[in-house]
């Protein structure tokens, strides 16, 4: 017996749809004829990322609380009982035999619906500190899926898998690509590189911190690969044009994250989770910057998982401007210290969390 049609339900960010995309090629690489549903929010990334993937998705009208006045808070009221109502009906007509939630607004009503019809649900949470709505779920999930130990404090202890994030396999794969690396980037293969990631739309702290050390990366013996976001690109360019600093590589979004990770000798990096989950695999050492705009300061937890492993240096974002470039120079003037952080963080890693989930999933609807 094999799994035939499936439920994959949550979005928002790339952090929740990468790891849903992952699990979904993943069922489909065992079960090429298998049929795969995403159910995600109306407007959102996921109504766009998941059929360029491959997949059908059918959008509920969701949205989340704005903690501004607005009149759409109003709404969340109706809107939640009408994504309700209509996560039944695509329930009722599409007939899983599971249903998987990764978080994001829309896995709340799927999986509440799928609970209420029978069916099984399986939770994938990709943080050390799980939301309000997971932890609800948790309650009728059947197996949940986590990246982190010691989650027994928010579900039940009977259904965790330590499994790991799903990471894209393209992103991971640096194994021999150093000197494609060098090449792709334009570096200089005798200076060691720093790698500063803020995400695709930047980090504006990140930013500030490497314009306020400017001089001091001239006058230090490495190189930078910069992605300071598109949002910040303009102004960005600006103020290096105003040096003549040719060792700083600045890019408004890296298209090979996989050249940049081999590249790069330490690492600068926020701490989201699918991004720790990449940097766990690459195995570099790395400096992160939790964002504090993030619901329950998701990103410090995270960072703090691999900190009390002595896997990775933690910076406070209100410290970084002044502090994170001094730090990053040290990082990589102490070779023993990058070898500690290296060793500890790659112990970490889940290179296989796509298998492990699935075969969680195939294990709980008893799939042979």
């Amino acid at each position: 017996m094999k799994l035939n049609r499936v439920i994959i339900s949550g979005g928002g960010t790339g952090g929740h749809i990468f790891p849903a995309i992952a699990i979904a090629n993943e069922l489909k690489t065992r079960n090429p004829n298998i049929n795969i549903l995403f159910v995600g929010a109306i407007g959102k990334m996921e109504m766009e990322k998941v059929p360029q993937a491959g997949y059908a998705i059918q959008g509920l009208p969701i949205s989340g609380f704005q903690r501004k006045f607005t009149f759409s808070n109003f709404l969340l009221p109706f809107k939640l009982i009408w994504s309700m109502i209509r996560a039944v009906r695509i329930l009722q007509k599409f007939k899983p035999e599971v249903a998987i939630g990764v978080g994001g607004y829309a896995s709340g009503p799927t999986l509440r619906a799928a609970s209420f019809l029978g069916i099984p649900t399986i939770i994938q949470e990709q943080n050390s500190f799980p939301g309000k709505t997971n932890r609800i779920l948790s309650k009728k999930a059947k197996a949940i899926c986590t990246a982190y130990e010691g989650l027994e404090a928010y579900f039940p202890k009977d259904v965790i898998h330590l499994t790991g994030n799903p990471v894209r396999k393209e992103v991971v794969q640096t194994a021999g690509k150093k000197a494609e690396a060098i090449t792709h980037f334009g570096l200089n293969n005798e200076h060691k590189t720093l790698l500063i990631i803020g995400g695709s739309l930047g980090a504006r702290t990140l930013n500030q911190a490497v314009l306020h050390q400017l001089k001091t990366l001239s006058s230090s013996p490495i190189q930078v690969i910069w992605q300071c976001g598109s949002y910040y690109y303009e102004e960005m360019v600006a103020s290096l044009s105003k040096t003549n600093n040719d060792t700083i590589h600045l890019l408004k979004f890296i298209d090979r994250m996989d050249l940049a990770y081999a590249a790069a000798d330490c690492i600068v990096s926020r701490a989201g989770a699918i991004s720790v989950s990449e940097l766990c695999i690459i195995g570099k050492p790395i400096i992160l910057v939790p964002s504090p705009n993030v619901a329950d300061d998701h990103q410090t937890k995270n960072a703090l998982a691999l900190v009390q492993k002595d896997a990775a240096k933690m910076l406070k974002d209100s410290e970084a401007i002044e502090e994170l470039i001094p730090q990053a120079l040290n990082l990589m003037n102490d070779d023993a210290l990058q070898g500690q952080l290296s060793l500890s963080i790659q112990q970490l890693a889940k290179p296989n969390a796509s298998q492990d989930i699935v075969n969680v999933i195939e294990q709980t609807v008893n799939i042979k």
